[in-house]
C-alpha cells in the first residue's frame, strides 16, 4: 500500500478550556477524493487549520510527504505543496482575474528550488489554470465583474496557482444554485484528475456524496465515522450527529 500523501496523528487543539478537537487520526492518499464532514462547530475548520498551519496544534503530528510539519508556518507549508482555497473569496480587487494567479504563482512556485518562471512560462500557467476553472474568458475582467459562482472559481484557480499536491476545498458551494454546484463539482473532478488530491469541506451532501470515494465525519472535535460514503452515512452515530435522537 502506498504511503499516506498526508498523516494526521493524534492531533488535538483547545481554546482555553475548550477542546475543538480531541487525538483525530486521518490519513489521506494520494489522488484521493475525501469528503471532510460534520455539523458547525465539528472541528472541521480547526483541524484544517491545524494542518495548513494557521493555528498550532498542542498534541499531536501533522505530516504530509513524509516530513513532519511541526514549526512550519502557513507560506512554508504550501510551497511545499498543501493549499487550501476559502468559503469568502478575498482577491486583489485593484488586479485582473489573470494577475490574482500571478501572485501565488511567482510567491509559492517561483520558492522553489530550480523553479524559476519566465514572464512567458508566467502567462502559459495562468491561462492554464483559468481554463482549468472555466475563466480563460474573463483573463483581463477584474474581481468585481465576476459573478459569484465564478468567484468561487477563481478562489479555486488561485489555490491551484501554487501548483499543490493536496487541495481543501473549504465550502466552495456554499450560498449557490443547483447548476452552479455542478459548476463547481465539474472544476473539483478536473483538478483532481490533473493529479490534485482534493479533500472536500462541504455541507451540501448530494455534493459531498457525489464527489467523495471516502468520508470522514467530525462530531463535537471528535472523529465519529470514517469510510465509504454509503457506509458512513448508514452509520447511527452520524445520523444521530445529523437528525437528533
Amino acid at each position: 500500500m502506498a504511503e499516506p500523501l498526508l498523516q494526521v496523528e493524534q492531533v488535538g487543539k483547545r481554546f482555553g478550556g475548550f477542546v475543538a478537537l480531541d487525538g483525530i487520526d486521518l490519513a489521506v492518499a494520494p489522488g484521493e477524493r475525501l469528503g471532510l464532514i460534520g455539523p458547525n462547530g465539528s472541528g472541521k475548520s480547526t483541524l484544517v487549520n491545524c494542518i495548513c498551519g494557521t493555528l498550532r496544534n498542542e498534541t499531536g503530528v501533522v505530516t504530509f510527504e513524509g516530513r513532519k510539519m511541526d514549526g512550519l508556518a502557513a507560506h512554508q507549508r504550501t510551497i511545499l505543496g498543501l493549499a487550501r482555497s476559502f468559503q469568502l473569496p478575498r482577491p486583489f480587487h485593484s488586479l485582473s482575474v489573470a494577475d490574482n494567479l500571478r501572485i501565488p504563482l511567482l510567491y509559492a512556485v517561483k520558492a522553489r528550488a530550480g523553479s524559476a518562471l519566465s514572464s512567458g512560462e508566467l502567462n502559459e500557467r495562468c491561462v492554464e489554470y483559468l481554463r482549468l476553472v472555466g475563466l480563460d474568458h474573463k483573463a483581463k475582467k477584474q474581481p468585481r465583474d465576476l459573478t459569484q459562482v465564478e468567484m468561487r472559481k477563481l478562489e479555486l484557480a488561485r489555490a491551484v496557482a501554487t501548483a499543490p499536491r493536496l487541495l481543501f476545498a473549504d465550502e466552495a458551494m456554499a450560498g449557490l444554485s443547483p447548476s452552479e454546484i455542478e459548476e463547481i463539482l465539474a472544476v473539483l473532478f478536473r483538478l483532481n484528475e490533473q493529479g490534485i488530491t482534493i479533500v472536500l469541506i462541504e455541507h451540501i451532501m448530494r455534493a459531498v456524496m457525489s464527489f467523495s470515494t471516502r468520508i470522514a465525519v467530525l462530531v463535537a472535535g471528535q472523529k465519529i465515522a470514517d469510510g465509504a460514503p454509503q457506509e458512513v452515512m448508514r452509520n447511527p452515530e452520524v445520523e444521530r450527529a445529523y437528525l437528533g435522537e
